[in-house]
């Protein structure tokens, strides 16, 4: 089986200049249809409970994640690595009943946490800004 690796190496390769023409004139306004039709074919098959072309599809959306990664890595604004960091931290951070001390009773409870955390976030946000 491939690897996440695998997939960064081959979406720099389609980028490169001897990968596909198309993949190397896509910018992030280009693709912003493709990753909202590739979101809504996930959606279509969640809604068809057709779990092959679900995987598909997410691999699809993955893609698109990746291609945006890989563009805004060649403008030195950031990476597929800071992209998985960001996630990771703010998972770690909207969770602190399951990576903290934290104590939650039920899902409800747990998603006013994430709520109450990400206002948190959000407002300390704004001080940040000029």
């Amino acid at each position: 089986m491939y690897t996440f690796e695998d997939l960064v190496n081959i979406t720099i390769k389609l980028r490169s200049d001897e990968g596909c023409p198309w993949d190397r004139e896509q910018t992030h306004e280009s693709l912003k249809k493709h990753l909202v039709e590739e979101s809504e074919e996930v959606l279509l098959a969640i809604d068809n409970k057709d779990m092959e072309n679900l995987c598909e599809e997410l691999g699809d959306v993955l893609y698109q994640v990746m291609i945006h990664s890989q563009i805004a890595r060649e403008n030195n604004a950031f990476s597929i690595d800071n992209v998985v960091n960001g996630i990771c931290e703010k998972m770690i951070r909207r969770h602190p009943h399951v990576f903290g001390d934290k104590k939650v009773n039920s899902s409800e409870e747990g998603e006013a946490l994430w709520n109450a955390v990400k206002m948190l976030e959000k407002g300390s946000q704004k001080w940040k800004k000029p």
